[in-house]
């Protein structure tokens, strides 16, 4: 399949770099190639990317793009996301195709998690 305008990569921005890779490894098993002590790149995430240091954070209230990931098991990733330090922004409601709620990293990021089942 041609990648020809295809989103292949995204980047965001975190406070602390060691302490959001820590995050993402526990919760979501992602791997991390470090580029310099500003820079990580993103293993193992469905998308390609990185996490970059910033002081600023994506929130779908102030108009940023929202990443949404796929889990098989809703409760046990929220759960999972609270004991390594992020909280719960919206609880878990449904939509058509599914259940979802939305989740702060330790660095105030908004993300989305989803279920179909």
């Amino acid at each position: 399949m041609s990648q020809h305008h295809k989103i292949n990569y995204i980047e965001i921005p975190v406070k602390a770099l060691a302490s959001s890779k820590a995050f993402f490894n526990k919760v979501f098993g992602w791997e991390f190639v470090d580029y310099g002590d500003d820079y990580a790149a993103i293993i193992g995430a469905g998308i390609d990317g990185g996490l970059y240091v910033s002081e600023k954070c994506v929130c779908a209230d102030k108009g940023s793009v929202l990443v949404v990931l796929f889990s098989d098991d809703l409760a046990k990733s929220e759960v999972d996301i609270v004991a390594a330090g992020g909280s719960i922004k919206t609880p878990t409601f449904d939509f058509p195709g599914g259940r979802r709620f939305h989740f702060l990293d330790k660095n105030n990021n908004e993300y989305a998690m989803w279920s179909d089942k």
